[in-house]
């Protein structure tokens, strides 16, 4: 697993819009609090990369028992949102009619680097590692503007 960003987050336009949230309804079936995507900002095919982006609203779910007095964004909602990623780039991919279940099926080397915290827009960059058309994996990584708050690998299956 890469310590070195896959990509520099300074390069990345959080304005940008590679796939709408409508897109993203469209292809991932995860709805009200486990919608973890407001858009791709970015996508490349031939690279197998995607980047998401979510912006932190001061009426997350998790604020309120997460943690009171000083809220964080659950690490499990940050491999919530690799798997999401990774699932578009399968998609995009091999199904962009969105007809398949990508499912998350493993995760590994997950480190949690820094907070992420209400009104903080989350950037995570996934990079298919092994992508087939029923199995693949990825390398995810997460970041508050330019502070890297998330690593892992994720595995997904179409179920």
């Amino acid at each position: 697993m890469a310590s070195e960003p896959i990509i520099d987050p300074a390069t990345l336009d959080p304005n940008n819009e590679a796939l709408s949230k409508e897109q993203v309804l469209g292809l991932n079936r995860q709805r009200y609090e486990f919608e973890q995507l407001d858009k791709l900002i970015a996508f490349d095919a031939e690279e197998g990369m995607a980047v998401g982006f979510k912006h932190q609203s001061e009426e997350e779910f998790w604020i309120r028992g997460h943690i009171p007095g000083r809220p964080l964004m659950p690490g499990v909602l940050m491999i919530e949102m690799a798997a999401q990623v990774s699932s578009l780039i399968f998609h995009l991919k091999f199904d962009p009619e969105g007809e398949k279940f990508f499912g998350f099926a493993g995760v590994d080397k997950v480190k949690f680097r820094g907070s992420v915290e209400p009104g903080d827009d989350l950037v995570m960059v996934v990079k298919a590692t092994r992508l087939r058309s029923r199995m693949a994996s990825f390398e995810a990584q997460g970041f508050v503007g330019d502070k890297f708050v998330f690593e892992g690998e994720i595995t997904g299956v179409v179920l």
